[in-house]
C-alpha cells in the first residue's frame, strides 16, 4: 500500500511518499512443512521510502497561481505513485495569523485534489505525528527527523523540514490506523 503525506503550505508544501512492505515472518515462510522452528523472526522496516520533496511557489504570484501550481505538482505526484491515501497534517493552532489563511487554502486545494483523485484523506494533529513516530507528543523537530531517518534506512535526514515532516505524517497513518 502506497501514501502520500503532506506538510501543507503555500510558500513550501512537503510531501513524502511511503510504501507498506509486507515482510514474511520465519513461521509464513516455513507454512507447510511439518516442522516449524521454534525461533522467533527477525524484524525488518516494515516501510519503504518511496521518494520526498517539497512543492514551492514564489511570494511574487498571486495567490490564486500559487494554489494552481500546488494543485497542478500535487496532481503530478499523484499520477506517479498512484497512492491509496492521503495523509496530511491538520492545522489547528498558529502563533502567527498572517500565515493561517495561506495555509489553510493551501490545505483546502490538497484536499480538493485528493477528492479529484478519490483518494480517502486522514489528518493528524502535530501532537499524535510526534506521539506515534517517537513516542513522545512533546518531541523537538530533530528528534522526529532522527527517527524517520532510522525507520527509512536513509542516508541523511530528510531536507527541507517540510519532506521530512510529511513522512512523519505518512509514517503516522501506517502506525495509527492500519495497527
Amino acid at each position: 500500500m502506497v501514501i502520500i503525506g503532506i506538510d501543507p503550505g503555500t510558500a513550501t508544501t512537503g510531501y513524502g511518499v511511503v510504501r507498506k512492505i509486507e515482510i514474511p515472518t520465519r513461521r509464513q515462510e516455513f507454512l507447510g512443512r511439518r516442522s516449524l522452528p521454534q525461533q522467533k523472526p527477525k524484524t525488518k522496516s516494515n516501510f519503504k521510502c518511496l521518494g520526498y520533496g517539497s512543492i514551492r511557489t514564489s511570494p511574487a504570484q498571486a495567490p490564486s497561481e500559487r494554489l494552481k501550481k500546488l494543485n497542478n505538482e500535487l496532481s503530478k505526484l499523484i499520477k506517479e505513485y498512484h497512492p491509496k491515501v492521503l495523509a496530511v497534517e491538520n492545522i489547528y493552532f498558529f502563533k502567527n495569523l498572517k500565515t493561517v489563511i495561506p495555509v489553510s487554502q493551501a490545505k483546502g486545494v490538497i484536499l480538493l485534489t485528493a477528492a479529484k483523485n478519490k483518494i480517502p484523506v486522514f489528518q493528524f494533529t502535530p501532537l499524535e505525528i510526534k506521539l506515534a513516530v517517537t513516542g513522545f507528543g512533546r518531541a523537538e523537530k530533530g528528534l522526529i527527523q532522527k527517527k524517520i531517518k532510522q525507520e527509512f534506512k536513509l542516508k541523511e535526514i530528510p531536507k527541507p523540514d517540510d519532506a521530512a515532516d510529511a513522512l512523519a505524517v505518512a509514517l503516522t497513518y501506517f502506525l495509527k490506523e492500519t495497527s
